[in-house]
């Protein structure tokens, strides 16, 4: 099977399922019967498997890939908790929603320094 073109293929669908579902919950709201909120972060976990899809399309698969998985989880963090910062503001105060948001941020950040860096060298310790 040629792996380039199954995750390439996966990550175009997924990409084009995550920006409708981020950019236009109100058309999947009435086929879900879910809030608006809960159809965007949907939408940011489809984005967040087109991102690791996309990074991963020249990667042997099967292998181990650490950059593509925390690019991924860096993008739904984020993508999620800028959605959550968004209804917090523009809604009554709701603590279930502010728990998950502040759970949303602090991972964000971990994977943002992950990703973009944390480079991986280890520095040897001085003798």
């Amino acid at each position: 099977m040629n792996t380039k073109l199954l995750m390439t293929s996966s990550s175009i669908v997924l990409g084009l399922a995550g920006i409708f579902a981020l950019f236009m919950p109100e058309v999947l709201l009435p086929m879900q019967g879910a809030g608006v909120i809960w159809i965007q972060l949907m939408g940011a976990l489809y984005f967040s498997f087109a991102l690791m899809n996309w990074t991963a399309k020249d990667s042997i698969i099967g292998g181990v890939y650490a950059r593509p998985v925390s690019l991924a989880n860096f993008g739904h963090f984020f993508a999620g908790a800028l959605l959550l910062v968004k209804y917090l503001f523009s809604s009554p105060f709701n603590l279930p929603i502010f728990v998950v948001t502040v759970v949303y941020v602090v991972y964000a950040a971990c994977f943002y320094w992950l990703v973009f860096r944390a480079t991986g060298v280890k520095s040897a310790p001085a003798v």
